[in-house]
């Protein structure tokens, strides 16, 4: 008996997204579960929010001061260990996350097998706490910071950040669900909407932490 075809689902994201932060984990705990060819892919959201002409919401006063409650919930419901940085609005937009996502692409590209250790990680020293080096030995550390000035690193993280806007994506985190081998895949935008992603994929919803599946 043939083993079932995995479905591939795409995730588009920037690490100074905490809503991504809640996608990546649900979607790494349901990758078995779920069979999914799941393909993490980092993108730079400074430039899917100019090409779109999107407006981060943080900026909108009372969404903002929404955003800080909401996470809050958020994060204890999916079991992620967020906690809002000192000044998010310095870690957000004077600082950026241009550089952290070339170097996580020029891991990606290097050393795959790292890429969600190192994303996790960028997440926690972000949104959470400073951590370590995610299994990275400081001569990779040194390399991978080296390959942050590499074109085709550069090139990588705009490829990805072309794509996402091909797939007329507008934010992070931007989820692309190939539910038919040969049709148009379906954008599932956020991390409130895997019921939704759930059934596009013919899949049953067990809640933000399936059974067997360890919190962080």
């Amino acid at each position: 008996m043939a083993a079932p075809i995995k479905k591939t689902v795409e995730l588009f994201y920037d690490v100074v997204s905490p809503y991504s932060w809640f996608a990546f984990e649900v979607l790494c705990r349901y990758e078995n579960i779920w069979n999914l060819d799941l393909k993490m892919k980092p993108f730079f959201l400074g430039g899917i929010m100019k090409a779109a002409g999107n407006t981060p919401p943080a900026m909108v006063p009372n969404r903002g001061q929404y955003m800080r409650k909401d996470l809050q919930r958020l994060a204890k419901y999916f079991n992620v260990p967020l906690n809002e940085p000192k000044d998010p609005a310095e870690m957000m937009f004077v600082k950026g996350s241009l550089k952290t996502q070339r170097f996580i692409t020029a891991v990606d590209m290097k050393l795959p097998s790292k890429t969600r250790d190192v994303t996790r990680e960028m997440w926690h020293r972000n949104w959470s706490r400073a951590g370590l080096k995610a299994g990275l030995t400081e001569e990779q550390i040194a390399t991978f910071l080296q390959d942050m000035s590499d074109s085709r690193v550069k090139d990588r993280l705009k490829q990805y950040t072309e794509e996402a806007l091909g797939y007329k994506a507008f934010g992070s985190p931007t989820i692309m669900a190939h539910v038919d081998g040969n049709g148009k895949p379906e954008l599932v935008f956020g991390s409130d909407r895997f019921p939704v992603l759930a059934q596009l994929l013919g899949k049953e919803w067990l809640g933000p932490t399936p059974p067997g599946e360890s919190k962080l």
